[in-house]
């Protein structure tokens, strides 16, 4: 049996959780949601997926996006829900299996995941080692998947301060502050302001920074959804697209999950992501503008809320 999870934080909780119920026997497979969407990952039977869109040949799923709804039952648990980790939670909790009480690291994963945050945590997550972790789980290279392996042996066993004071953990922890405070300046170098929308293209750069998501919003206060636009780290025939609402500015009414469906991606009501030929991104993220100018909320075919 194995675990098959997207490698953020809500799907290292995840990994949490399953690892204190099931009888896992193979190391987790980690990988992103589009590797599914593409029918390019290696799903097998008895494999338990997290937070990831459905596949058939799966054992068991968990997840909470919207546009992966199946509107019928699988084995598992699917609700809209601030996190994954909240759903297999709750699962697993209703059938008094879990031997430990995850309530503090399921209300924070449940924070982190659905970004309810406030402008002190975006702009000084240092003060905050739940949210601070979460920033140090990229997928740049090849150290990261150890790094969230390590993550999940960690939280099985220690407190939040106990996994802050981990070496690897410190080291990582320091370069995100370092990263955030380079960060704000790219941000602004790059980002053009189009209405109510911000739109930071990365793509001039050798490789796409790394830095705080939410710092768009304390930069830009005016808008109410981000478009951010850069290469694959390992293919530059594909453009990554993320985008999100303001958590500050909730005026968006786009159900960016929905939205990004029609073009091979998903994710929430409020923040989802895709990857697109690169030779056919710049006509379909033109369209994507123009649809988060409209700014109208229904459930036409149009893919908004």
């Amino acid at each position: 049996m194995r675990i098959v999870a997207r490698p953020d934080f809500d799907g290292i909780v995840c990994a949490v959780l399953i690892y204190e119920v099931e009888e896992i026997n193979s190391p987790t497979l980690w990988i992103e949601p589009g590797q599914v969407q593409k029918g390019d990952a290696d799903i097998r039977p008895g494999d338990i997926m997290a937070n990831l869109p459905y596949d058939k040949r799966c054992s068991m799923w968990f997840d909470h996006h919207i546009s992966n709804d199946l509107h019928h039952d699988v084995a598992g648990s699917f609700k809209v829900a601030p996190s994954a980790a909240g759903v297999v939670y709750e699962y697993y909790k209703s059938k008094k299996l879990l031997g430990r009480n995850y309530d503090e690291l399921i209300r924070e994963t449940d924070i982190i995941d659905s970004a309810d945050l406030t402008e002190d945590q975006v702009l000084y997550p240092e003060k905050y080692p739940y949210i601070l972790l979460s920033m140090t789980i990229k997928n740049r290279d090849e150290s990261d998947p150890p790094y969230w392996d390590r993550l999940v042996s960690l939280l099985r066993k220690k407190n939040i301060f106990e996994v802050m004071n981990d070496n690897e953990v410190k080291k990582r922890s320091v370069m995100v502050v370092e990263e955030n405070n380079a960060f704000v300046d790219i941000l602004k170098r790059n980002t053009i302001i189009r209405g109510h929308i911000s739109v930071c293209d990365f793509r001039s750069m050798e490789k796409a920074p790394s830095g705080n998501r939410f710092l768009t919003y304390c930069l830009f206060p005016e808008t109410s959804v981000s478009v951010r636009i850069r290469y694959d780290d390992k293919n530059r025939d594909s453009v990554i697209l993320s985008i999100g609402h303001s958590i500050f500015n909730k005026s968006c009414r786009v159900n960016i999950g929905k939205l990004l469906s029609k073009y091979g991606g998903g994710g929430h009501a409020g923040a989802g992501g895709c990857t697109l030929e690169a030779d056919r991104a710049d006509d379909i993220i033109e369209d994507i503008i123009q649809i988060l100018k409209e700014n109208i909320g229904n459930t036409g075919d149009n893919g908004l809320r």
